[in-house]
């Protein structure tokens, strides 16, 4: 029985170095740097512990985002236009979701939006699309002000910007 205990510890074992050695060696080849194995490790090990933490799981499994009106879209989508390096933002497109409670004053909002390329030149001719080219994902703080909810544009960060096919 206790032979049993030590293979299944040993294939735990294995499998978590196999694991470790890909995760640097993808590391070294998608970044063309060596990596930084402690701060790899401590990563890990951070999000182990809050996708464990039982506060977190309550929060990600019960709460789905809700959908928030917010009432200076025009200069979100010019500012999410000059972070995100893109030549338009759909405001029509753009979804505006919290997880926070929406009775508080200050909320943290995910936006997401359709982006748009410049024209492409093709043998001569200018090519215009409808399409959109670029799905563009941020973070926000907002507050509520006056009319409604307003998004502090000084907050916003892209979390991602995704090239559409």
């Amino acid at each position: 029985m206790a032979n049993k205990v030590v293979r299944i510890i040993l294939i735990i074992l294995l499998f978590v170095i196999f694991f470790e050695v890909g995760l640097f060696s993808s590391y070294t080849i998608v970044t063309s740097e060596a990596p930084n194995i402690q701060g790899l490790i401590d990563m890990q090990v951070d999000k182990i512990t809050n996708l464990l933490n039982p506060e977190t799981v309550n929060e990600a499994l019960i709460k789905d985002p809700t959908p928030v009106n917010i009432t200076n879209k025009k200069d979100v989508a010019m500012q999410l236009e000059e972070l995100s390096k893109v030549d338009g933002v759909n405001v029509d497109s753009m979804n505006v979701t919290t997880r926070d409670d929406t009775s508080n004053k200050n909320l943290t909002v995910s936006i997401e939006t359709l982006g748009y390329a410049s024209p492409n030149s093709t043998s001569g001719q200018i090519i215009i699309s409808q399409d959109p080219s670029y799905k563009i994902i941020a973070v926000a703080d907002a507050t509520y002000r006056g009319n409604g909810l307003m998004v502090n544009t000084d907050s916003i960060t892209i979390t991602s910007v995704l090239k559409l096919y």
